[in-house]
């Protein structure tokens, strides 16, 4: 599961640990990938389910960034990668002018 994005954090240098979390009362799965460069303080949280056939449907990708409160909310992998792409092209530059000074 979530094979590009974990493709992508390694190019990218960036850490990862991944849990499943067993449901109890809900029909979803749910795992929990957390990642960050020094901390793991970034989640994303997938709650997913499966098809009749056994395939896995991806029913919701919850992004947090930096342990905010409310995450940014993706329904396939191509959309969050595209998200984190911008997102870490933007701290890239900031820490770069941040240098600079």
């Amino acid at each position: 599961m979530l094979k590009r994005t974990k493709q992508f954090m390694n190019s990218n240098k960036y850490r990862y640990e991944k849990h499943y979390i067993r449901p109890l009362m809900a029909p979803e799965n749910v795992y929990v990938f957390k990642f960050g460069k020094d901390e793991l303080n970034n989640r994303l949280i997938i709650k997913y389910s499966h098809t009749w056939t056994g395939r896995i449907k991806i029913n919701e990708i919850d992004l947090r960034l930096h342990k905010q409160q409310h995450p940014r909310i993706f329904k396939r992998e191509s959309e969050l990668i595209k998200y984190l792409k911008q997102h870490f092209a933007q701290q890239k530059k900031v820490s770069e002018s941040n240098g600079k000074h």
